[in-house]
């Protein structure tokens, strides 16, 4: 099994899209109500590559590379959640894209959740997978900072395997072909020369700054999914429940033997409660009409 033979069975688009002047990757499936779909810290579109099918088979499908992240442009500097969220805006206003579901992978899941809060009108329902920026935790931000410098640093693939597999709870699902695709962008002139404005949010002043408060969370309003592994190494399952806590009528679900990327290790699981929610915020949406 591979990236492609996972995309192959519909047709789809892999171009550029011009996102208030930033040249924006994305893969493109489907029709129907718009689903984009948003990666974490360092990663890329491919981080989807098991769901774009299934969910492009009822749905408008977009995984971009964020803002600074795989091949999408790279403005000279540091990248914060307001930038992120403008990012994702213009990338809606030049696809023609009123209203979104979002679903978000950790650093995506916090980009998904504050447009979510500040731009209510565009985001029909949130997906919130093993979501960042609730908590400032040191420990956190230096595994992630320097495993990914290390990385980016050396041409060892090596390197590159162990930040890949860092991510998931079984090592074989880095698999060698995802390394390859991220071993590739790692070494690009551009993002090597980017890697301090892409890791801006690992420095504790900048976080802090940008944190997800229990009160904007609270104002969140739109139909929202928490899916949390509970083998993240990069969050322990209690910020799962406090996220549930604070945004009133979201839905809990916890992976077991699962890391970060619950999206891509547990697809069979994942896919169909995707679905599922989806379904039901799009009937309350039409309800709400």
């Amino acid at each position: 099994m591979s990236i492609w033979t996972d995309l192959s069975p519909l047709p789809l688009s892999l171009s550029y899209v011009d996102a208030g002047g930033v040249a924006t990757r994305t893969l493109r499936a489907g029709a129907g109500p718009a689903v984009v779909f948003l990666h974490g810290t360092s990663g890329h579109l491919e981080a989807f590559s098991r769901n774009v099918v299934s969910h492009a088979e009822h749905y408008a499908v977009h995984a971009i590379d964020m803002v600074g992240h795989g091949y999408t442009g790279k403005p000279s500097h540091p990248y914060e959640i307001p930038g992120y969220v403008e990012h994702l805006i213009a990338y809606l206003d030049a696809t023609g894209i009123d209203r979104a579901h979002i679903i978000g992978e950790s650093l995506g899941g916090w980009v998904g959740a504050r447009a979510a809060v500040e731009h209510p009108e565009r985001v029909a329902s949130l997906q919130l997978l093993c979501a960042g920026g609730t908590v400032a935790n040191p420990e956190v931000m230096h595994r992630i900072d320097s495993s990914t410098r290390q990385a980016v640093a050396t041409d060892d693939v090596e390197l590159t395997r162990k930040r890949l597999r860092l991510l998931m709870a079984d090592p074989a699902n880095a698999t060698e072909e995802l390394v390859e695709v991220r071993h590739r962008i790692y070494h690009e002139p551009d993002f090597v020369a980017n890697i301090d404005n892409l890791l801006s949010l690992q420095k504790m002043e900048i976080r802090l700054r940008n944190l997800l408060t229990p009160e904007q969370m609270g104002r969140i309003t739109q139909p929202t999914l928490i899916v949390w592994g509970r083998k993240n190494p990069f969050g322990d399952v209690p910020e799962a429940q406090a996220m549930h806590a604070a945004i009133a009528g979201s839905q809990l679900e916890l992976f077991d033997d699962t890391g970060h990327w619950p999206q891509h290790e547990q697809a069979v699981r994942y896919n169909p409660l995707s679905l599922e929610f989806l379904a039901k915020a799009a009937g309350l949406a039409k309800a709400a009409g």
